[in-house]
């Protein structure tokens, strides 16, 4: 198991763009023209700036008008703000828009709904993604939650106990993009249930041979 390096950016709960994140960018300006470059044709699905901008080994996107822009690295509202900057050159006013159209998490283990959600807001924390996922099974361990997330090409794991207030405070409790959570499910409940499931028939066997008896001796 690995141990991440939180940026700043995490600490403040703001969502990173990554290598290999696919984002959309749309534009609006006085210009409808140049507006058309980035928002498309919405009905023409081979449209790219409808399908979003690939984020490149080299950490850019290819726009039109400005070419290749670093984008890796950055929060949406700082790319935002330098996209907008460098096309200042070429549109008067622009103000722009960028999305993360491939944020999603997967929630698997003792849920009601294990799933894999696309967020389109971009943010979700560890109980709205379990919300999400119709919440625990009564035998989900809520005090070991595991959260699983890529860090720089390797895995990184971390457990997270919800009958603790702090867990709000760890930067793994708000979810990024591609997160795994695994809710565990607490063997003793199980074992617990499995025995109850044995014992519930014999209890209820008990019952109607004493019924059965009683009826035979008021009859006497």
């Amino acid at each position: 198991m690995a141990n991440a390096t939180i940026t700043k950016d995490e600490q403040n709960n703001d969502i990173v763009i990554r290598l290999n994140d696919i984002v959309s960018v749309t534009m609006n300006s006085s210009n409808p023209e140049s507006n058309t470059l980035f928002a498309g044709n919405k009905n023409d699905p081979s449209n790219a700036s409808l399908k979003g901008y690939r984020v490149s080994k080299s950490g850019t996107i290819h726009l039109p008008l400005i070419g290749d822009y670093k984008i890796e690295g950055l929060t949406v509202e700082e790319a935002e703000k330098g996209i907008a900057s460098a096309l200042v050159k070429y549109v008067k006013n622009p103000e722009i828009e960028v999305q993360i159209t491939n944020f999603k998490i997967t929630v698997i283990g003792e849920v009601n709904k294990p799933s894999t959600f696309v967020i389109t807001d971009e943010k979700v924390n560890l109980l709205e993604a379990l919300g999400m996922a119709g919440d625990m099974t009564v035998y989900g361990k809520r005090e070991n939650v595991l959260i699983i997330r890529n860090e720089d090409g390797h895995k990184v794991m971390k457990r997270l106990n919800l009958n603790q207030q702090e867990t709000m405070n760890s930067p793994y409790f708000n979810l990024r993009q591609n997160d795994i959570v695994y809710v565990e499910p607490d063997r003793s409940k199980a074992v617990e249930f499995s025995t109850n499931t044995r014992i519930m028939p014999m209890i209820i066997a008990s019952i109607s041979a004493a019924a059965v008896l009683v009826a035979v001796l008021l009859k006497r």
